[in-house]
């Protein structure tokens, strides 16, 4: 099964308009041939160290057999559970690999005390964690390599026998994880995180949880020849100017699984397409949807929905089935993860950004640093409700007093082409319910809402955030641990980082001129129940 798309509406229109422009300037071959000038010569720098994912299909065979012969070495040694500790495009691909194939993976993208926790606690005699950082200095993987370590020493384990390195080589981590004695693979450098899916970070962790991953190896290949040729039937181009040569621009895209045999395509598309576009003040937002969202229903102008479906070509006979207006897309996950990868290049010179850097994201690193360095007091809330703490980046609350009094102060500041983040900063194990707080708001708001846990989108939607439209408001949800966890070496601990990163984030934003609400559960599961009340 390949690649299908179909569109309609204004995405129709765009298609009609742009792709035989790309097709003339052939785009999808110089894409290809990874001509680093298709995006100006401010990108071209960039650009030049960073198309190696057009021949991921082909540098990543040989790892196949590599992966494969590890996975029955810990198999033989009853070692059968697999834990990835990694951020952005290195947790994400893998989640929806594993997901997708129905195989066990634990994704630990999070600096949560409670959910690193969980993970440690979970079958560690049997377990082997593979650490994917591609610069190899991710202050989240490497606090969940040393926790790693130590608690496999005082299990009486070798970390050697059981921790697995995914990075660049060259990398700080390559040189210390080869000298410690851990296998290492190292990734294509030519390579962007969020473009990765089909190298050493989204094969290895996938492999070794037990995914084909020839078979999805083979499903990029089908689509490669397709990809290559300047014709207007390109999907590559047909998609990417589908998402982003509509015109007026609609610059929220809605993602929705309709139907799909696919787990969880959305979140990594997020990553995907945010960090790629959100820049220089333009950008696409990825909104992941549900079937039942309110945005389907109140169809905001600016909100263009791709919906993922069996089969995008399917005729239907009644018309609310024919979903007019959006984008159509099916095929096998190998097909869509190159696909949208070539369509993300695509949008990004149709917008006039550079789609392979990310120059807001290292802001928020560095606050949070800072915060972990200097160790100030916390700011005292404006007001305690409920259990909840709050306060606020931006003078917006006026004389709000209660929960839901904040809660509207804040989408007070919306305008008409504005969306609203959630960034829950908590144990998304524990907490799983609170994603639900997304429609609640999307209804309150009549605006698209994302949801996003922390600290993992601050991998990928955090870039557009601060570098796309500065239309956002944002609600963060962070949590006073009830277990705290130290880091070997470190002098801080799990709760420590992650609320100096909530925190940092929050300053950021507020440098950026965007309103941030911060409530902080005291007690996260009964508080939740008060949180959820003010919203609805």
């Amino acid at each position: 099964m390949t690649f299908r798309i179909h569109v309609t509406g204004a995405a129709a229109q765009a298609v009609a308009t742009v792709v035989p422009q790309l097709v003339a300037d052939r785009v999808a071959s110089g894409i290809t041939a990874q001509d680093p000038a298709l995006w100006g010569p401010d990108a071209e720098a960039e650009a030049s160290k960073r198309l190696g994912w057009t021949e991921a299909v082909a540098i990543s065979r040989p790892l196949v057999a590599e992966i494969v012969a590890l996975r029955e070495q810990l198999h033989a040694k009853g070692v059968n559970h697999i834990v990835l500790g990694g951020m952005g495009g290195s947790s994400l691909a893998p989640e929806v690999i594993t997901r997708t194939a129905e195989a066990e993976l634990t994704v630990l993208d999070s600096t949560d005390p409670g959910q690193v926790l969980s993970a440690l606690r979970d079958r560690l005699q049997a377990t082997a964690v593979v650490i994917s950082s591609k610069s190899g200095s991710t202050l989240e993987t490497d606090s969940q390599r040393r926790v790693y370590e130590k608690w496999f020493r005082d299990a009486g384990i070798d970390p050697a026998e059981r921790i697995v390195v995914v990075t660049d080589p060259g990398s700080p981590l390559d040189q210390s994880a080869r000298e410690a004695g851990y296998r290492v693979f190292n990734a294509d450098p030519n390579v962007g995180g969020r473009y990765s899916a089909l190298t050493a970070f989204g094969l290895v962790p996938s492999g070794l949880a037990g995914v084909d991953i020839s078979e999805l190896l083979d499903e990029a290949e089908a689509t490669l020849i397709e990809l290559a040729v300047d014709n207007e039937a390109n999907p590559g181009l047909v998609l990417g100017a589908a998402i982003a040569g509509t015109n007026p621009l609609k610059d929220k895209l809605g993602i929705v699984s309709d139907g799909t045999h696919i787990v969880g395509f959305a979140d990594w598309a997020e990553q995907l397409i945010a960090e790629s576009t959100g820049k220089q003040g333009t950008g696409l937002l990825p909104v992941v949807l549900d079937t039942l969202a309110p945005e389907l229903t109140s169809k905001p102008a600016d909100l263009q929905v791709v919906r993922l479906v069996a089969n995008a070509e399917a005729h239907h006979l009644f018309p609310s089935d024919r979903h007019e207006g959006e984008i159509l897309v099916s095929g096998s996950l190998g097909a869509q993860l190159i696909v949208w990868e070539y369509a993300t290049a695509v949008a990004g010179r149709l917008l006039g950004i550079n789609p392979f850097d990310q120059p807001d994201v290292e802001a928020a690193k560095v606050a949070a640093r800072a915060l972990l360095d200097n160790r100030p007091e916390p700011t005292p809330p404006a007001f305690t409700a409920g259990g909840v703490e709050v306060r606020t980046t931006g003078d917006f609350l006026g004389s709000a007093s209660t929960l839901d009094g904040a809660v509207d102060a804040l989408l007070a500041q919306l305008g008409p082409d504005g969306y609203v983040a959630v960034q829950a900063y908590v144990d998304r194990l524990a907490l799983p319910q609170l994603a639900g707080i997304r429609d609640l708001l999307a209804a309150k708001a009549g605006r698209p809402v994302t949801f996003g846990w922390g600290p993992r989108f601050l991998h990928s939607t955090g870039q557009f955030h601060k570098g796309g439209p500065a239309v956002g408001v944002f609600l963060q949800v962070t949590a006073h641990a009830p277990e705290d966890l130290e880091i070997p070496g470190r002098p801080f601990t799990f709760g420590q980082l992650i609320q100096a990163q909530a925190a940092g984030d929050a300053s950021v934003l507020g440098e950026h001129g965007r309103p941030v609400l911060t409530l902080t559960l005291s007690n996260p599961e009964a508080d939740v129940v008060s949180l959820f009340e003010a919203v609805n």
